[in-house]
């Protein structure tokens, strides 16, 4: 098996896991690998990455800010969704996941590499989520997964071959680490460790990128956010790029204490897992689009959304982006957004996000219609016999129940 791989793309993030994997494939498979890593709003500093895939010996080195790309083409698409997996949790790491894969295969075909390889253990959602993508792409494509392959079976014994071809370690994980970390511009993700006891509550110090709501500001802040057919396009009445305005809106909910989430979530593989979620922006613009839509959505439609998108969720959450029944799914919802422009005024506050304004020159609400003043466009005794025919099944059932 070894020997049928000569060239190999990586997922490579630079740290300890995914640099003991580059090194492990040369030494397995004997073939060249090709490092990929992904800027999509993760926070780091991304160089060090390449000085490790340098060491290596690594020849192509891919870096790339897929920040724009990541917010225009796969979150947005899923909030025109309101797309929340079990309800609450809105999706960071699930969607970054079929973007990463689709840069591999497109750099896999561009050299000629007969596989790619991800860093997802053989327990979470990551691994389906990478591989469902590249076989969607490229069904002949070889994976590799070298934590359902090699032997290192826990952190001392991973350590320990990272010392032996001298990978450098960061002082952090040189121990037990307390919990680990996934991150980019939609969320940050902490599991594992500190976290597994799902009766303790989560230590302050696990939260990066929000202020605790005791610790926010005791005066609300309140900013407006612009749509354009379901879509985000400016805040404040100043126009902004997809990743502009998630990136200001991660810090107004990072000042304001919004977006955190304790969720104890149903993997894909069959197992619960307890997570702690930082979705400052996204918790923001969930509200926001939602308040857009109340105006200029028709009840039949937003309600067929509202019944279609915890299937929606659940195919982003169990990594199926790239099926048709998702982009079936997704040429529904788009048709639903056509109309869905205007402005939405929002409060924040302490851990709150309010909807307290909304206007749009496609509003389907009509003061007319709802006054509790005197009017001359709706005659109220057409709701007697509307009432009676709605009645007449409820009627019809009571009086065989009678008899």
């Amino acid at each position: 098996m070894a020997r049928d791989i000569k060239k190999v793309v990586l997922a490579y993030s630079g740290g300890l896991d995914t640099s003991v994997i580059l090194k492990w494939l040369q030494e397995t498979y004997d073939c060249e690998v090709i490092t990929f890593t992904a800027d999509l709003g993760q926070g780091e500093e991304l160089e060090p990455a390449r000085k490790k895939a340098e060491m290596f010996g690594v020849k192509n080195i891919y870096i790339e800010d897929l920040r724009e790309e990541f917010v225009r083409d796969f979150v947005f698409p899923m909030f025109r969704a309101n797309a929340v997996y079990e309800g609450i949790y809105l999706l960071g790491t699930s969607i970054a996941r079929p973007l990463i894969a689709k840069r591999q295969i497109e750099i896999a075909r561009e050299h000629g590499a007969d596989a790619v390889c991800h860093g997802a253990t053989g327990k979470g959602n990551d691994q389906v989520r990478f591989e469902l993508a590249y076989y969607a792409l490229q069904p002949d494509i070889k994976v590799i997964a070298p934590w359902r392959e090699w032997d290192l079976t826990s952190r001392t014994k991973l350590i320990d071959f990272a010392e032996k071809h001298q990978i450098p370690i960061a002082k952090d994980k040189r121990g037990e680490a307390p919990f680990s970390v996934d991150a980019n511009l939609l969320h940050t993700s902490s599991e594992g460790k500190a976290l597994e006891d799902p009766w303790l509550e989560a230590p302050e110090f696990v939260y990066s990128r929000t202020l605790s709501p005791e610790e926010a500001p005791d005066k609300a802040t309140y900013i407006e956010v612009e749509f354009e057919k379901g879509d985000a396009v400016g805040i404040n009445g100043e126009k902004l790029s997809p990743a502009t305005i998630l990136t200001k809106l991660n810090e107004y909910g990072r000042v304001n204490g919004i977006g955190r989430l304790d969720l104890l979530e149903n993997r894909f593989v069959g197992m619960k897992s307890r997570g702690i979620y930082e979705t400052p922006g996204g918790t923001i613009l969930l509200a926001a689009h939602r308040g857009i839509e109340s105006i200029t959505l028709d009840r039949g439609a937003a309600h067929l959304k509202d019944d279609l998108m915890p299937r929606y969720a659940e195919l982003i959450y169990n990594g199926f982006w790239f099926s048709p029944e998702r982009q079936m799914l997704q040429a529904l919802i788009d048709k639903s957004q056509e109309d869905v422009t205007g402005t939405v005024r929002l409060k924040l506050y302490k851990g709150n996000v309010s909807v307290v304004g909304r206007k749009s020159p496609k509003s389907l609400y009509s003061l007319q219609h709802v006054t509790f003043e005197e009017d001359s466009v709706y005659d109220q005794r057409d709701a007697q016999g509307f009432i009676k025919l709605n009645a007449l099944r409820l009627r019809l059932l009571n009086q065989r129940g009678r008899n």
